[in-house]
């Protein structure tokens, strides 16, 4: 096949597809083996697309005469999926590293929110924040985030509380999506927490009557596209039915529910989302077995945010038993002021030491299954012809030296790739590529 692509990765110790027959996820068994092939290539098309997988030999000679923008030898390398960050809190101003004394001191999630700290916190410096001081701090996060081997991250407002602070976050997030190389899953959560002054269900009326017109309105006019619907379903926040009438408000303008449920008191949050057909549901410490069921059933991922429990001391979400009852569980770093955490490496080593998966089914919930849960499977979360060229190069011969090492991916991560493109490079690799 001659003519020019954009890139090949030739001759890869192991490269890990996770899945090759077009799975929009992984559940059960098939989480627990992931597709591995050894001294293997790669080539990426100018258009950013995965256009060939197989044995080295073979591809050699199927793109003979091809020209290619770049060649990276793989040889005793590891090539794996761009990896899925599908929850984060990454835009807001004020860091609360005064909190996690409080935490290390024995005060509780709720006790530091009721004490004026937490979420509040943030939303009034957020609220004074210019937005080009927010874009600045989110680039560098990204950056961070790129450089731990993730190429698609899941980003939520909801430190504004207030419509013009909202849009403010909305805004930034859109300007990195269209500026950066990132993949971005934009998600609105107005209802992250109740504005003081408020009642939940006054704010629930400002959501529902002036929050999501402006949203809908905006996404008609091409200026702000927002993928998510998202609400802190929680005792002391939004109950079960403020929960219902925002995300059914959210769905009936065209957004993917993808919400906060059932993490420090059991809400029925799952349920809820099953009915509502919610595409996932976030942190689930205190999910009912009826809920894990329901989510199941109506194939609705869990993300399970194995940092925040680990930072918060709270009990692990039930891993094992969603595997076991064909749940599709998905992972999330959860950055935010709180659970400052930008690895996805890190966060599936904690999945696999404090919930138990396996590093197998670790892999797939950072992989294809969060890119199920933001709706972007058929073209993230594994490498197959026809998908976008996100990519990660390890330099170990092993695949899970990515989880097994806690810490030091900076050292382990050789090149982190989108469409074709390297956004990281190493430096022992050469000049480190700019961001």
């Amino acid at each position: 096949m001659a003519g020019r692509y954009r890139l090949l990765l030739e001759s890869a110790q192991q490269l890990v597809l996770v899945c090759g027959r077009g799975e929009e996820y992984l559940r059960r068994e098939a989480a627990g083996s992931p597709a591995v092939l050894r001294d293997a290539s790669l080539v990426v098309g100018l258009d950013g697309c995965i256009k060939a997988v197989g044995q080295a030999d073979v591809i050699r000679n199927q793109f003979l005469g091809a020209s290619f923008d770049k060649i990276i030898d793989c040889s005793g390398k590891c090539v794996l999926p761009g990896l899925v960050d599908a929850h984060t809190h990454p835009v807001w101003a004020g860091d609360r590293v005064q909190e996690f004394a409080m935490k290390l001191a024995g005060a509780s999630y709720m006790e530091i929110h009721q004490a004026g700290g937490g979420i509040h916190f943030t939303v009034e410096h957020t609220r004074k924040a210019t937005e080009e001081e927010l874009f600045n701090t989110f680039k560098q996060r990204l950056e961070r985030m790129c450089r731990a081997g993730t190429t698609l991250v899941e980003c939520k407002s909801g430190y504004g509380l207030n419509l013009e602070t909202e849009l403010k976050m909305l805004r930034v997030i859109e300007r990195a999506k269209q500026s950066l190389d990132i993949g971005i899953s934009s998600t609105y959560c107005g209802a992250h927490s109740v504005p003081r002054g408020k009642t939940a269900t006054e704010a629930t009326d400002d959501i529902i009557n002036n929050h999501l017109p402006k949203l809908k309105e905006l996404k008609l006019s091409g200026e702000i596209h927002v993928n998510n619907i998202d609400v802190f379903c929680e005792k002391g926040v939004f109950d079960l039915e403020s929960t219902r009438r925002i995300l059914q408000a959210g769905k009936d303008i065209g957004l993917q529910i993808n919400f906060h449920g059932d993490e420090l008191h059991p809400m029925k949050s799952a349920e809820l989302g099953a009915e509502l057909g919610a595409r996932a549901i976030s942190h689930l410490e205190e999910v009912s077995d009826e809920g894990i069921v329901a989510m199941a059933r109506a194939k609705c991922a869990a993300v399970l945010l194995p940092t925040t429990a680990y930072m918060l001391r709270l009990k692990q979400p039930q891993a094992r038993k969603m595997l076991e009852e064909g749940v599709i569980v998905a992972l999330g770093s959860d950055f935010n002021p709180n659970a400052y955490c930008f690895s996805m490496p890190m966060v599936m080593h904690l999945a696999c030491v404090n919930m138990k998966m396996s590093m197998n089914e670790a892999l797939a919930a950072a992989t294809i299954n969060a890119a199920y849960a933001l709706g972007k499977s058929d073209t993230h979360g594994s490498i197959e012809p026809g998908k976008q060229g996100d990519l990660l190069i390890i330099n170990a011969s092993r695949w899970e030296h990515l989880i097994y090492q806690f810490g030091g991916h900076e050292a382990l991560i050789d090149y982190v790739i989108v469409k074709g493109k390297v956004i990281y490079q190493n430096e022992r690799c050469g000049t480190m590529s700019s961001y």
